[in-house]
């Protein structure tokens, strides 16, 4: 194959990736924009660092890792977003800790309500099958009308997902009746 075609090439397969990537997005929009999902989005960057600093207080912003301006960032682009696509909220629920406050806070613009179900999960290993079954009954609990969304961490997504999303990403979750659901898929605003 000619350097020429290998290029063409390249480019077709990128470019039907891109074509299906979007039409995903579309479909995970227009699935949102019905309601009835539970959304679980992880806080927006922070300070650099794994877990939380030694003597860490949930209720003292000043011993945790927070947002940074480009998280800051990462929350409005989302909140812009969901009220572009005409996404209905429901409830907005959110772990206690300062960094996903605050993301609910920018994205939403309402202080939501604390659920320890979204608690970090990083470094507290002991709470996953507790906090796993009150999950369970928060995605039994979705709303008909409207969306539930979870402010949550990476670790806890992973729990009860197994996915390991990005920062200010959204894990779309569709219930299926008692504690069962299925993930419908991701979105990233970006």
């Amino acid at each position: 194959m000619s350097t020429m075609r290998l290029h063409l090439f390249i480019a077709f397969v990128l470019a039907a990736a891109l074509s299906s990537a979007a039409r995903a997005n579309d479909a995970l929009w227009a699935l949102l924009e019905k309601g009835g999902q539970v959304v679980l989005i992880r806080h927006g960057l922070t300070t650099p660092g794994v877990g939380d600093p030694a003597g860490f207080k949930p209720g003292d912003c000043i011993t945790q890792r927070n947002l940074v301006d480009e998280g800051r960032r990462e929350a409005e682009r989302l909140g812009a977003a969901l009220r572009a696509h005409k996404v209905p909220v429901a409830r907005v629920l959110s772990s206690p800790w300062c960094r996903c406050l605050e993301t609910a806070r920018i994205a939403f613009g309402i202080d939501p309500a604390v659920d320890d179900a979204l608690s970090n999960l990083f470094d507290n290993s002991s709470n996953r099958d507790r906090q796993v079954a009150a999950f369970r009954k928060l995605v039994a609990s979705a709303p008909k009308q409207g969306n539930l969304f979870l402010v949550t961490h990476g670790s806890t997504t992973a729990a009860f997902t197994g996915i390991n999303q990005g920062t200010a990403e959204m894990v779309i979750v569709t219930p299926e009746g008692g504690d069962r659901y299925r993930v419908a898929g991701r979105l990233a605003v970006r």
